[in-house]
């Protein structure tokens, strides 16, 4: 690699790696140590091919994407950890910014792997459904369907987030074996 593409993946680093381990910290769920490796990961990939790219923070960030599903893939379906309910809220209505956040945080790490990537790629990222798609390795409609699940279950568990639909009026996806059915 030559020196001034060195310095450029350098001053590269230096200036959009934050954004980059916030997105990295999003897609792992919030697990800090997971996101800092895998844009360690994303990053050596990109330092290869550094002097061949002309838009590095999205390639950079499709690493992201591609790698973080190729984790999910070979790890294979594991539970999800579970957190405590979040106490409701006082007869305030409105809680502050800060309280929303806190509980919307809490509410993502509730959302299944896909269902997270999903949202975070949707809407944090604001990319177009087949963008997420292509992404993700799926068709549109998974990514549609998975994302009204996700949005469902998010206003469910942080009621704040839809008040054109109070909770409990959200209905939960549920199944119920033939053999369960009467």
């Amino acid at each position: 690699m030559e020196a001034s593409s060195h310095d450029g993946f350098h001053e590269f680093v230096a200036m959009r790696s934050t954004a980059l381990l916030r997105l990295a910290v999003l897609l792992t769920g919030g697990d800090r140590h997971a996101a800092e490796d895998l844009l360690q990961i994303a990053l050596m990939k990109a330092y290869g091919r550094w002097a061949r790219i002309e838009q590095p923070e999205a390639y950079v960030r499709q690493i992201l994407y591609r790698q973080q599903v190729n984790r999910w893939r070979l790890r294979g379906h594991r539970a999800e950890t579970t957190v405590p309910v979040l106490p409701e809220s006082g007869s305030q209505g409105a809680e502050s910014e800060s309280e929303l956040r806190i509980a919307l945080w809490a509410a993502l790490r509730r959302l299944s792997k896909r269902q997270r990537a999903v949202v975070v790629l949707r809407y944090f990222e604001d990319l177009p459904e087949a963008e997420v798609a292509a992404l993700l390795r799926c068709p549109v409609g998974t990514v549609r369907s998975t994302a009204h699940r996700s949005l469902a279950k998010l206003r469910v568990l942080v009621p704040e987030l839809g008040p054109e639909r109070p909770a409990d009026q959200v209905q939960p996806l549920s199944y119920t074996p033939k053999e369960m059915q009467g």
